[in-house]
């Protein structure tokens, strides 16, 4: 690697000392000494150049704006999440828990990548050659032509990126790379910035397109400095339960694509499979309605997904518990207000507890009037009908508000074989649905009524 060393070199005799001194060790000559920078034969590189290529200014409306060549992975729930695939010069952080199948995804990727044509790499920092190999043949690649190169020294991999020139190359992880040209170990602030920044402008500069893979902390969040998120284009999270075999992939971050876009895969024998009917997943096989249950059409990135909302309602003690899992914790106990002032369903002496089913993670606040649907069911011990759904936001003021998208949301649900839905005003289609029975409420009561009428 290219260093930098400062010398003090003696005006008078030519006299070179390592640090400053008043009077040369040399000659004995007062304030001689100048500073200056010896460099070894490879040059320095530049750690402050800028990560994309200096261009001239430029009027917006004289740039000329062209659609972006994806290279399609092979995985299409991969592909949905990356917007279409991978972009040449792109630099995509993936992070999640350890054992939730990052490398194993990433590993099938770079194999059917290296199938279709494109040259690969796979650079491990936490594994042998060896290692990968037996993941390969567990996987079924034992023919695979990827290339692999276990290290973790920065320059040795920009050297091996140079020489190889790869389509895709994957860094594994980022957390285990170093530069020499800080004394700090490795995973630390400085060095995963330092190494982030110098593959992502080996990156935009070579068109290789990189995937990083970082390491998350104790609340799940990437690991290193934040800056790290900001340097690269997509940042993707591998989430769901070890204890499960499905795992979801979300788009928190993407220049090319579309933001909490998220693909479904399930854990096989033969590795991570994607999973095309990702509703299913989430909705409970009963044979028969049952109390606390109500299914809601949630829309992740573009796409309409159905999952059951279930509740438990039982009675508690002098300070009743309000749990929701999946859902966002603080807006149970304002829908239950709500539910009270205004339809007259009280639960101030009871325990409730709410459940996303499949372990997915619902931020919109389309799923209110689904929960508040469930809660009363529970509360009452009545069942809604079989194929019912319902989704809207729930005001402050009883009111029930409009979903976005609706249309794509009641079409997703009967195709799936739901009858009756009950939805905002503002969602009702002005077309028939076919098969599809809808009831438009305005108000939390209303839609009250409509359930009790079914």
């Amino acid at each position: 690697m290219a260093k930098e060393k400062t010398n003090y070199c003696c005006s008078e005799c030519g006299g070179v000392t390592p640090k400053w001194l008043g009077k040369c060790p040399h000659c004995n000559a007062w304030n001689t000494l100048i500073e200056s920078v010896v460099e070894s034969a490879a040059p320095a590189r530049n750690r402050f150049a800028s990560l994309a290529k200096t261009a001239t200014v430029a009027t917006l409306g004289d740039i000329e704006a062209t659609d972006l060549d994806r290279t399609p992975t092979g995985h299409e729930e991969l592909d949905r999440v990356l917007g279409g695939g991978m972009v040449e010069g792109g630099v995509v952080l993936i992070g999640g828990d350890p054992g939730i199948g990052k490398s194993t995804l990433l590993l099938q990727a770079l194999d059917s990548l290296q199938r279709s044509g494109r040259s690969t790499l796979y650079v491990t920092g936490e594994e042998s050659g060896a290692q990968i190999a037996l993941r390969s043949r567990r996987l079924g690649l034992g023919h695979s032509q990827v290339k692999v190169l276990a290290e973790i020294q920065l320059d040795k991999i920009l050297a091996t990126l140079e020489a190889t020139k790869p389509d895709i190359a994957v860094i594994d992880s980022i957390q285990t790379v170093y530069s020499e040209q800080l004394t700090s170990a490795p995973g630390s602030v400085a060095q995963v910035r330092e190494c982030a920044a110098h593959l992502t402008r080996c990156a935009k500069a070579s068109g290789v397109g990189m995937v990083l893979v970082g390491h998350v902390t104790k609340e799940g969040a990437l690991a290193g400095p934040r800056v790290l998120e900001h340097m690269v284009d997509t940042v993707l999270y591998f989430e769901g339960d070890t204890h499960s075999s499905f795992r979801l992939v979300r788009a928190i971050k993407n220049r090319f694509g579309a933001v909490n876009e998220i693909g479904v895969f399930a854990m096989t024998e033969k590795g991570l499979k994607g999973v095309s009917n990702p509703s299913a997943i989430f909705l409970s096989q009963h044979a028969e309605p049952v109390p606390g249950s109500c299914v809601m059409v949630t829309l992740e990135g573009t796409r309409p997904m159905l999952v059951e909302i279930q509740a438990l309602v039982d009675s508690g003690g002098p300070s009743p518990r309000r749990l929701s899992v999946g859902l966002d914790k603080d807006r149970l106990a304002m829908l239950l207000a709500v539910l009270h002032r205004h339809a007259g369903v009280a639960c101030m002496d009871q325990d409730v507890f709410v459940n996303a089913v499949g372990g997915v993670r619902i931020s919109e606040p389309a799923a209110d009037l689904a929960v508040l649907l469930a809660i009363t069911s529970s509360l009452r011990g009545k069942p809604l009908p079989k194929g019912f759904l319902a989704f809207g936001e729930v005001g402050l003021a009883g009111e029930v508000r409009p979903a976005p998208r609706g249309q794509e949301r009641l079409k997703e649900a009967a195709k799936l074989g739901f009858s009756v839905a009950v939805v905002p005003m503002a969602n009702a289609p002005k077309k028939p649905i076919e098969g599809l029975t809808i009831h438009a409420v305005g108000r939390v009561e209303q839609a009250m009524e409509v359930v009790r009428s079914l």
